[in-house]
């Protein structure tokens, strides 16, 4: 062999290397992507096992969700600015660390409380976990077609594990105990984090600038206070002295951030950023999006697993398609928004989603066909898919390279914050109007009073009286909960709308300096061969 032909060989060897590379980082993030949105959705399906065999309250069984996602939302910025800080592929892997170790614990408890502690390190964890996915991406691929296609696949690992939560929280549940949810997610942790070690690049940790306390200190506060006032108001009330309290709190905390940010010459976050409207609008389509499917997510699981009688299991399986939908169009939505521009497919994904709420807030009965239901789905999803992938890749080619974890905070942030806002408001929607219809039967007031504490409780309570009175409020149960089902529907649809009016308003179609799609990208993706 000459020199020639080992030094081609050599150079061969070394693209094959760095070609394959790409694709091993995406495994890694988009696995752990699919763990951390996995977890936001298999534990719902394990609160009535929680309430039986942990005899956890009807708060317990509430903490056990809610604070994840205040330790979720509470410290996502934070995990960003450390992942810029002090190098991404050691914040993944140590979220993914952590993350194992408390679902492990979690899993073996035996009481409320220390479930709930374990729920708070979850949390923490995805908070450091789930901005830096896109940070690497945005690390990974450099030029803005491939990095639009790994957002895209990005997307589709949300959109699967949506609908995959409540399908292996069912099957698990069908043959195991209730810790057996958490337990499983162990393995996929500590692998993903073996796979962020051997196969991420290093990146060199921004060590000149010093870490900004003030500013992650007071972005917790602000996104912790205006996360548990969304959590709490439904029951509170959305005008009662606490929640408006509480809101204002959050406002002010805000914007005592604003001032520490533009008052620091290294802030964690750039709040210049949101002077672009590239920015900006696409963070609000994020959040109005996330609003409407959140919502939607609660509402069908309980016209599933009540009113249709499906078990979790088979309610997760009838989800499918619109997870599938969201899977699909984000890959599509990623690719159509470098060609078409941002503009134009995300407010036809808004645009889309709104059409699939408005059919169900005109359309939807106790005997709905599941074909219909699955038109609904696929509007739904694909309008999912093609507003947040793009708007994701909206965010992210505005910042700066050393600002992606951060950046990337930030659209998890919204996303977080509109699907809180989503299940509080479309679920108060939902009880006001069902408890209304509840007050209308004919069964006694105490009965009636332990009816209005959700639509479960009245199908169940209805279910053990005799046939006459028992069939009169089953019947104000079902009217109750369908009123609330289409009702808040027609908000989400509204919703949407008017996110697509916004973003044609005002999001640009292309990145600042580009008037026009890209026609010659590389075919190859970029990365740091030296890593």
């Amino acid at each position: 062999m000459t020199a020639a032909t080992e030094a081609s060989g050599a150079m061969g060897a070394g693209r094959t290397a760095i070609s394959r590379r790409p694709v091993l980082v995406m495994t890694v993030v988009l696995v752990a992507t699919f763990v951390i949105n996995l977890d936001t959705t298999i534990v719902n399906v394990a609160i009535p096992a929680l309430g039986r065999e942990l005899h956890a309250s009807t708060s317990g069984q509430q903490w056990v969700v809610d604070a994840y996602n205040l330790a979720f939302a509470g410290l996502i910025l934070t995990g960003g600015t450390i992942g810029d800080r002090f190098g991404r592929r050691r914040t993944l892997a140590a979220g993914l660390g952590v993350f194992a170790l408390g679902s492990a614990i979690a899993g073996a408890v035996s009481s409320t409380g220390s479930l709930i502690t374990w729920r708070i390190v979850m949390g923490a964890a995805a908070a450091f976990i789930f901005p830096t996915t896109l940070s690497i991406i945005s690390q990974t691929f450099t030029d803005r077609a491939s990095r639009a296609k790994a957002i895209g696949a990005w997307g589709a690992a949300t959109g699967v594990a949506v609908a995959v939560g409540p399908i292996a929280g069912g099957a698990l549940l069908a043959h195991y105990w209730w810790g057996s949810i958490f337990l499983a997610m162990v393995p996929i942790a500590a692998l993903t984090m073996i796979g962020a070690l051997l196969f991420i690049p290093s990146d060199r940790p921004d060590t000149g600038n010093s870490l900004d306390i003030r500013g992650i200190a007071t972005s917790a506060l602000a996104l912790v206070s205006l996360v548990y006032t969304i959590i709490e108001a439904p029951d509170r009330g959305w005008v009662s002295a606490s929640t408006i309290a509480g809101f204002l709190v959050a406002a002010a905390a805000f914007a005592a951030l604003i001032v520490v940010e533009r008052r620091q010459t290294h802030p964690m976050l750039d709040v210049k950023l949101f002077a672009n409207l590239r920015f900006t609008a696409a963070s609000g389509a994020v959040t109005l999006a996330w609003f409407a499917l959140a919502g939607f997510i609660f509402l069908i699981i309980l016209y599933f697993q009540i009113m249709r009688g499906y078990s979790a299991l088979d309610a997760g399986v009838r989800t499918l398609p619109v997870a599938a939908c969201i899977a699909v169009s984000s890959g599509i939505g990623t690719v159509l928004a470098v060609r078409l521009g941002n503009k134009l497919v995300i407010s036809t994904g808004l645009v889309l989603v709104a059409a699939g709420y408005g059919w169900i807030a005109v359309w939807q009965t106790e005997t709905t066909s599941y074909w219909l239901i699955v038109g609904q789905m696929i509007l739904l999803g694909t309008g999912m898919g093609l507003s947040t992938a793009p708007a994701t890749e909206a965010i992210l080619g505005v910042v700066r390279p050393e600002q992606a974890g951060v950046g990337s905070a930030v659209n998890d942030a919204t996303r977080l914050i509109g699907a809180t806002l989503g299940v509080a408001v479309l679920g108060s929607i939902y009880a006001s109007l069902y408890r209304t219809k509840i007050d209308d039967s004919t069964a006694p007031a105490a009965i009636r009073t332990a009816a209005k504490a959700s639509y479960g409780a009245g199908h169940t309570i209805a279910q053990q009286l005799p046939a006459p009175a028992g069939r009169d409020l089953l019947s104000h149960a079902n009217s109750g909960f369908l009123d609330g089902l289409r009702a808040g529907c027609g908000v989400a649809a509204g919703v949407c709308i008017v996110g697509a009016a916004i973003v044609l308003a005002f999001l640009p179609s292309y990145p600042q300096g580009e008037a026009q799609p890209a026609t010659s990208a590389p075919a190859d993706l970029a990365v740091d061969a030296t890593a």
